[in-house]
C-alpha cells in the first residue's frame, strides 16, 4: 500500500482500520488490537499512519515504535482545547477520549447547526455540540456487552442463547428479557439525552457511529444520520490541520466524506 494513508481507530479490544488515497477508500476492516501490527504486516510499508487510540500511554508508546519501524511515518491524534471551531468543555482537554473528540470534529464539518453525536461501541457515548462549536457536555454509558457481562458476572447461572432479533419488546424468556432490556437501556438513554437537549433549545441533529450503531438504529425511533466513519473523518481533518503535508494529497477528507446537512 505504498503511498496510501492508513487510518487506525484503536479501542481496548479491537481496532478499525481504513486505507485511503486520492481516489478514495481502498480497503477497510477490523482486527484484534493485540495482533493488529502482525495482521496488517507488509501493507504498512510506505504508508502514512494516522492513529486514534484510547489505549493506555505505555501501550501507545510501544505501538508507536512498532508502527514507526514498518511505515513511512506515524502520527497520533490527541484531544485539544480547541481546533477548527470546536471548543472542548473539559478543564483538562487531554482527559477527553480522543475518539469522542475526533467524532465531534468531524460532526462540525457535516452539520452547521446543533448536533448530538452518538458512538455505540464498547461504551455508548453521547456528546452535544452547539451550532457555534461549543461542547455542551456528554454522557458515557456501558455498551450492551459490558452491561451483559456485569449482569451475569455474579449470578453463577448459565445464560440461555441470546435471541438473534433486535427488539425492545417485553421479553418472554430470560434471554429475551436481557437482550431486549439492554437495547431498551441504550435507546432510552439516547432518547432522554435528545429530549433534555431539546428542552434547552434547538433540537440537535443526531449522528450515529460505532460498531453497535446499526443495531441501535433498529430500535431507535428518532431521525438520525448514519456516519460509520466519523472518527476516521475527524482523524483526517485534524491531521490536515495540525501537520500540513502529512497526508500526500490535500484535503482528502473533503473528497472522501461528503457533508450532510
Amino acid at each position: 500500500m505504498s503511498g496510501a494513508t492508513l487510518l487506525l481507530d484503536i479501542g481496548n479490544s479491537s481496532a478499525k482500520w481504513m486505507y485511503v488515497d486520492a481516489a478514495g477508500v481502498r480497503n477497510q476492516g477490523r482486527v484484534d488490537t493485540h495482533t493488529m501490527v502482525a495482521e496488517l504486516g507488509e501493507s504498512l510499508a510506505g504508508a502514512t499512519v494516522l492513529v486514534s487510540s484510547v489505549a493506555a500511554p505505555d501501550i501507545q508508546e510501544a505501538l508507536h515504535a512498532e508502527l514507526a519501524a514498518l511505515s513511512k511515518s506515524v502520527w497520533f491524534a490527541r484531544s485539544l482545547a480547541s481546533l477548527d471551531g470546536l471548543l472542548n468543555s473539559y478543564e483538562d482537554p487531554t482527559r477527553m477520549g480522543v475518539d469522542r473528540w475526533l467524532a465531534m470534529l468531524a460532526a462540525r464539518q457535516r452539520v452547521s447547526g446543533r448536533v448530538c453525536v452518538v458512538d455505540a461501541g464498547s461504551a455508548l457515548t453521547i456528546d452535544l455540540l452547539t451550532a457555534d462549536g461549543r461542547h455542551e457536555g456528554g454522557y458515557i454509558i456501558p455498551g450492551t456487552a459490558l452491561m451483559e457481562r456485569s449482569l451475569f458476572a455474579d449470578t453463577g447461572r448459565v445464560r440461555d442463547s441470546a435471541p438473534e432479533n433486535t427488539s425492545v419488546a417485553p421479553g418472554r424468556s430470560t434471554a429475551e428479557a436481557v437482550s431486549h432490556g439492554l437495547m431498551l437501556a441504550q435507546a432510552g438513554a439516547v432518547r432522554m439525552a435528545m429530549s433534555l437537549a431539546e428542552a434547552q433549545g434547538e433540537r440537535p441533529q443526531l449522528l450515529l457511529c460505532g460498531g453497535g450503531s446499526a443495531q441501535l438504529a433498529e430500535v431507535l425511533d428518532l431521525a438520525y444520520d448514519p456516519v460509520p466513519n466519523l472518527v476516521f473523518e475527524g482523524l483526517l481533518r485534524q491531521a490536515e490541520l495540525e501537520v500540513p503535508g502529512l497526508v500526500d494529497y490535500p484535503q482528502v477528507s473533503s473528497v472522501l466524506f461528503a457533508k450532510s446537512d
